[in-house]
């Protein structure tokens, strides 16, 4: 990875907590705080990515994020990690809500149970993680929740009806908890990735026509990373983006 464009004093010995920080995007986010100097804190279900990820950055700073292995779908767990890692490092003042599954599904095929599951993942935890860190975020002075969106839905792409409609969801929880929280200096936004290039879109569903299709329609002719992700993330839970809440940031190369 190479070093973020800017440096934030202001993350610096920061806590942050990201949920699915083991791979994709949210290894990029832990990576890029991390070398910000946050103390970051990370939830995710694949073990050995995640502890291959915190040795490999033990190995380059002498210093290790705080993984710990938790399925987001259970809340009563999630909250007791963020409980634990708000004792152990203090007040979490960024919450990174990135986790979701966006699996390819038939509408005809879905039952109550699969879209119920499929909100619990990539919808529900959003809300409580918030909820969780809220009280302790505000005695601190404040803070910066990111909740991630998707480009899927300005597309109104298809064989995605309930990941769709999670992340349309999504902006309406950003707005809403922006306006209950702002009048404790907690700012709440989006960002919007485009088609990140990440390992798990090119083993199941990108091929390279795919992506030159893709490429046609975004406006910059770039491949989409993870990297290209974080800088976005990094200047919104930095002290730099204090007055912005509220609002959508795509990371779309031109395309949505």
């Amino acid at each position: 990875m190479r070093e973020p464009m800017a440096r934030y004093p202001s993350l610096d010995e920061r806590v942050v907590f990201v949920t699915g920080g083991g791979g994709g995007i949210g290894a990029a986010l832990v990576k890029a705080f991390h070398h910000q100097g946050a103390r970051v804190a990370f939830v995710d279900i694949d073990d050995a990515a995640s502890q291959t990820l915190c040795r490999d950055l033990e190995a380059q700073t002498g210093r290790a994020p705080d993984y710990h292995r938790c399925d987001i779908r259970d809340i009563a767990a999630l909250q007791a990690v963020i409980d634990q890692v708000s004792e152990r490092h203090g007040p979490i003042r960024t919450l990174i809500n990135n986790a979701a599954n966006d699996d390819r599904h038939d509408w005809r095929d879905v039952s109550v149970d699969y879209w119920d599951e499929r909100m619990s993942l990539n919808l529900r935890p959003m809300f409580f993680s918030s909820q969780a860190v809220a009280e302790r975020m505000a005695q601190a002075g404040g803070g910066s929740i990111i909740n991630f969106g998707s480009i899927s839905v300005r597309l109104a792409l298809g064989n995605l009806p309930t990941y769709v409609t999670a992340k349309s969801a999504v902006h309406g929880l950003t707005r809403s908890l922006a306006r209950d929280l702002g009048e404790q200096n907690i700012r709440v936004n989006t960002v919007v990735p485009g088609c990140i290039m990440t390992e798990r879109q090119l083993d199941k569903w990108i091929g390279p026509e795919d992506e030159a299709r893709i490429q046609q329609h975004q406006c910059l002719k770039v491949r989409l990373a993870p990297e290209h992700v974080a800088p976005m993330v990094l200047f919104l839970a930095a002290d730099d983006s204090a007055q912005l809440t509220g609002q959508e940031f795509p990371v779309d190369a031109g395309w949505g």
